[in-house]
């Protein structure tokens, strides 16, 4: 169990100014860090979100890969509106097809040299066994790729050196990761998110295409940020809502390179 912090203070902690929040696939972020992210931007953190994949297999109307893209963003940056988000990337991967490989990461590290986080949020790359809807192949493959951009090949400028040559994107080092929707024994940071709840909701909502029963979503999402709050915070169900994440130190005051 640990203690509960807020969005708000854990950036006063950490140092975090700027953050980069990662997801696989449209709503994965809204899902994962929704509340989370609207508690950074009210903190006067800037946040970029950024989409891995198109979403273009996921929803449940036969329109064709081309508008369910297009749906899908729209429906991404509606989301991202409702937190506070006003900067929303697509790095266009084919959904279900995404690998952790040098093409995405190398287009993750361009992203990061451009956006140069305090701290980035993706999902985590470590199956969970118990919590198998959070281990999409593309989740996994999403984590992996950030978790090997953010470490070594952002701060090193021979990886990829033609992102400095030819763009001028200097390496960047990374104070942080926190992962979500990894596996609750690597869970070592919980953020109290208590009347961030309904903001939370009004970015899934957006995710129209995704949820053929809204109610039961809503009622999920409500239980799950209820236990989440209870497990670390030794309170009783429903008396406040959190969201947990695998906190990653990648460069800290103490940091050698390579060590």
């Amino acid at each position: 169990m640990s203690s509960l912090m807020t969005p708000a203070q854990a950036a006063a902690e950490h140092r975090w100014r700027t953050a980069l929040a990662v997801g696989a696939h449209p709503d994965d972020l809204d899902f994962g860090a929704a509340a989370t992210l609207a508690g950074l931007t009210a903190a006067g953190v800037h946040v970029v979100a950024a989409v891995v994949t198109d979403g273009d297999a996921g929803g449940f109307d036969s329109e064709g890969p081309e508008a369910m893209t297009a749906r899908r963003h729209a429906e991404q940056r509606a989301a991202a509106a409702a937190l506070g988000v006003e900067d929303v990337r697509f790095l266009g991967e084919r959904d279900g097809h995404l690998e952790a490989s040098h093409t995405v990461r190398r287009a993750l590290v361009r992203l990061m040299r451009q956006v140069r986080p305090d701290v980035v949020l993706s999902t985590h790359p470590e199956r969970d066994w118990e919590r198998m809807q959070r281990a999409h192949p593309d989740h996994l493959e999403c984590g992996e790729a950030v978790v090997r951009a953010a470490y070594p090949a952002v701060e090193n400028p021979y990886a990829y050196p033609e992102l400095r040559e030819d763009e001028g994107l200097e390496p960047h080092r990374i104070r942080n990761l926190l992962l979500y929707g990894g596996p609750r024994r690597l869970e070592n940071l919980a953020l109290d998110v208590t009347g961030l709840e309904e903001t939370k909701l009004a970015a899934l909502d957006a995710h129209l295409s995704q949820h053929p029963d809204v109610e039961a979503m809503r009622r999920f999402v409500r239980r799950q940020l209820a236990e989440t709050h209870a497990a670390h915070a030794a309170q009783a169900l429903g008396m406040g809502a959190a969201e947990a994440f695998h906190l990653v130190t990648v460069n800290g005051p103490d940091t050698i390179a390579g060590f």
